[in-house]
């Protein structure tokens, strides 16, 4: 599986010559199955445009798209809208949400965002066929790959998802705040994953002018990855005030105490079976 950031950015995007190595699109990341030659999307921030691009210039376009959604804050669905592939007739989209949204609520949560007042075009003339689902959050096995939810501590509520297949293990944790302290139940749905994405908006300091704000900090991803055993680390959702100078520090900060992490680069890819 190689997993490959189309959005690194939260809350907001931005759009500046100072925040170009690390990107100003918000979450999105495709999931590719070498196996099926097929992809999964996980969220659809403004980073789901260029994916959508990607998609239409492969002249085997994937014509059946599965997008899942960690939480529906506006950072996650606002891409959706320019998302080009939903636009073709020929192109079948499910789209997945976990936890307690139904899939009225799902379609309601979509075509809001769509209605006239704030987009021209509505979700009903997008073109494709949409199909909704909720999967719950119960363990999945779907066609060899494992798949697990844990409920997270964020307003609103939002989800982080394990995805194991052929031996390697995927964990993706954006948009998670912990308490006082980082949870047994939280390290042990990371434990030895081969990459792990998890929030990391804020310093020490930042962290505590926001609290309750459902964001973890650089030290609190370093510290789930020691205690999880992870053997990458990668580190997103990035706050639109933090530019690439300010990044780049950051970054060489960590890796000196977690020599394999990074911060998350829109376009950079990690291979599953490199690890």
């Amino acid at each position: 599986m190689v997993v490959k950031f189309y959005g690194t950015r939260g809350s907001v995007p931005v759009c500046d010559a100072n925040f170009q190595k690390f990107g100003g699109n918000t979450t999105c990341i495709s999931l590719y199955n070498k196996e099926t030659d097929n992809m999964f999307i996980i969220d659809a921030g403004t980073g789901i445009r260029n994916l959508g691009h990607d998609m239409m210039a492969n002249p085997n376009r994937q014509k059946i798209i599965g997008i899942g959604f960690t939480h529906f804050h506006w950072d996650h669905i606002q891409g959706f809208p320019f998302f080009l592939p939903a636009y073709r007739k020929d192109t079948i989209v499910n789209i997945n949400s976990v936890g307690d949204t139904s899939e009225k609520e799902l379609k309601s949560i979509l075509q809001g965002q769509m209605q006239s007042e704030y987009f021209p075009i509505p979700m009903t003339k997008m073109g494709s066929r949409f199909k909704f689902t909720n999967l719950g959050t119960e363990y999945m096995n779907v066609n060899g790959i494992r798949v697990k939810m844990i409920k997270q501590n964020h307003p609103g509520t939002s989800y982080g998802v394990r995805i194991e297949l052929n031996g390697n293990s995927l964990v993706i944790c954006t948009d998670v705040e912990h308490v006082n302290e980082i949870s047994k139940d939280f390290i042990d749905f990371c434990k030895d994953a081969d990459l792990l994405v998890h929030d990391a908006q804020y310093t020490d300091e930042e962290l505590e002018l926001h609290s309750g704000w459902g964001h973890s900090s650089y030290n609190q991803a370093l510290e789930v990855a020691e205690r999880s055993n992870a053997k990458m680390l990668v580190m997103t959702h990035h706050d639109p005030d933090h530019d690439d100078d300010f990044l780049r520090k950051q970054e060489k900060v960590c890796q000196e105490r977690f020599k394999f992490c990074e911060l998350a680069r829109e376009g950079s890819k990690y291979d599953l079976d490199d690890f």
